[in-house]
């Protein structure tokens, strides 16, 4: 299973990906908006953990426009 974790503070970044492969999932990870975007919108992903407070779009509009 894939997940894509979403988060631009990099120490939580690694903390929620370590979690999510010790659960057994491949995790992508993106650290803005507009990655974030384009990954959920190309690809697809069992799980996607995604912070509100990005940078170049927030994770509202993440979701409005997937």
């Amino acid at each position: 299973m894939r997940a894509l974790a979403v988060e631009d503070d990099e120490r939580i970044a690694r903390d929620v990906a370590a979690a999510l492969e010790g659960a057994g999932f491949r995790v992508e990870r993106a650290a803005d908006g507009e990655t974030a975007w384009f990954l959920g919108d190309t690809e697809d992903f069992d799980l996607v953990v995604l912070d509100l407070g990005l940078p170049r779009m927030d994770g509202l509009s993440v979701l409005k426009r997937w």
